[in-house]
């Protein structure tokens, strides 16, 4: 089934007005590679200028509640995202996991939030050094996958990132055949999941993206995009990444 590659970055904690300027480099960029479908998750407070700064280009959060509204200081729902003009949404994250003590469960509920805003959900899944050394990676990362799974029948908006733990901002990047391995199975779970439509649901690699391995992951045959994080954060780098998607479309 082919599927439009997808590119996202992520810019975690990381931008003010001022970076505005990059985000434009990049819808720009994008402009010019309509075959693949591009993004940036940006701090909330950023959201609503971006989208008046670059209307049509994809902007979103990085993490929601999962209710649509209460007592809930300091938090987010998908409702506000959307009516701020964002269109994505990153659940999930290994730094909310472990940092935020997130759940599968919690997880799990923030999708099914975000899918009923109508945003496109980025789920992400992924193992730390010490399961990927026992051995234990697959099976781990499978077992996330299936309790953070939305429970809507409808998965259109959904897409996967697998993000090796390990190889979030070090540097150090999992070989193609350890990426094959772990896209292949995560597809065969969706499939096994969703039926036909699991075969439609985007998979993503996150884990020190860069202009210099872009093209040999996107070669991947179930890699359907990347979720950048460092390499997103200035035009200069992230515009290369984009142009190896475009080349793989």
């Amino acid at each position: 089934m082919a599927r439009r590659k997808l590119v996202v970055g992520n810019w975690k904690m990381h931008g003010v007005g001022a970076d505005v300027a990059e985000i434009r480099a990049i819808a720009d960029a994008a402009a010019r590679a309509p075959e693949v479908d591009v993004g940036l998750c940006i701090p909330a407070t950023l959201i609503e200028r971006a989208v008046r700064a670059v209307p049509g280009f994809s902007i979103g959060a990085q993490d929601v509640h999962f209710l649509d509204r209460g007592a809930h200081t300091g938090c987010t729902s998908a409702e506000m995202i959307a009516d701020a003009g964002g269109s994505i949404v990153i659940v999930g994250h290994s730094e909310r996991r472990d940092a935020q003590k997130e759940s599968d469960e919690e997880v799990r509920s923030k999708s099914e939030a975000g899918l009923r805003a109508g945003l496109l959900v980025i789920l992400c899944v992924g193992e730390s050094l010490p399961v990927r050394e026992a051995g234990d990676a697959l099976p781990t990362v499978l077992r996330q996958l299936q309790a953070s799974l939305p429970r809507e029948t409808d998965l259109a908006g959904l897409a996967i990132a697998y993000e090796p733990i390990w190889a979030i901002g070090t540097g150090k990047t999992a070989t193609i055949d350890d990426v094959d391995e772990m896209h292949s199975a995560i597809r065969k779970q969706l499939t096994d999941r969703c039926g036909d439509a699991g075969g439609g649901i985007r998979i993503l690699y996150g884990g020190s993206v860069k202009p210099n391995n872009a093209a040999d992951i996107f070669s991947v045959t179930d890699v359907d995009g990347a979720l950048v994080g460092g390499a997103s954060l200035k035009a200069s780098d992230f515009i290369p990444i984009i142009e190896a998607a475009a080349l793989k479309a």
